[in-house]
């Protein structure tokens, strides 16, 4: 999925990038991440919408993916709370349905990193302005060895929802 959404940038990842997206049907990782969590009442509302795990640090992290041709499963277990989200790709974007929200991302390749930024939101099947979530971005990377991520999200009136990033083991 990623290399057909990406094209020839995708030759541009590092290694262990596009390692984890080239393969196929389930495969599991591990590693480690910090959450920081928004703290007010929207933003803790808008966290349960979606299944966000609470604040932790350098919390042990699995994340195992089932990729087949229609799209991608992954659950991500954050020490002992577990997110898991569905990917698939549709009229050029990767959609990936966390919770009750529905996210149309454009991915690229900068500065030797896959990004992800938003441009199409769903709620409960309703479509959201994407202008709302321009704090939603999630980029991929590798640095000394280890495949590492950073995801934050966060949204007008609400704030900060999530912040996370860490490293997994990828070969």
């Amino acid at each position: 999925m990623f290399p057909r959404l990406l094209g020839a940038a995708f030759a541009q990842l590092p290694p262990r990038v596009r390692s984890l997206h080239l393969a196929e049907g389930k495969r599991r990782y591990r590693g480690a991440a910090t959450i920081t969590r928004g703290k007010g009442l929207l933003s803790r509302l808008c966290g349960w919408a979606t299944g966000l795990p609470p604040a932790l640090t350098d919390a042990p992290l699995t994340v195992d993916i089932d990729a087949q041709p229609a799209g991608e499963t992954w659950t991500r277990q954050f020490g002992r709370y577990p997110m898991t989200s569905r990917l698939w790709e549709q009229a050029g974007l990767l959609n990936e349905r966390l919770g009750l929200v529905t996210f149309g991302f454009a991915v690229a390749v900068e500065d030797g990193a896959l990004t992800w930024r938003v441009r199409r939101v769903r709620a409960l099947g309703l479509p959201l302005p994407a202008a709302w979530f321009s704090g939603v971005w999630a980029r991929e990377s590798e640095s000394g060895g280890r495949y590492r991520f950073e995801v934050a999200a966060a949204l007008p009136l609400a704030g900060e929802l999530v912040h996370y990033a860490g490293w997994l083991d990828v070969d």
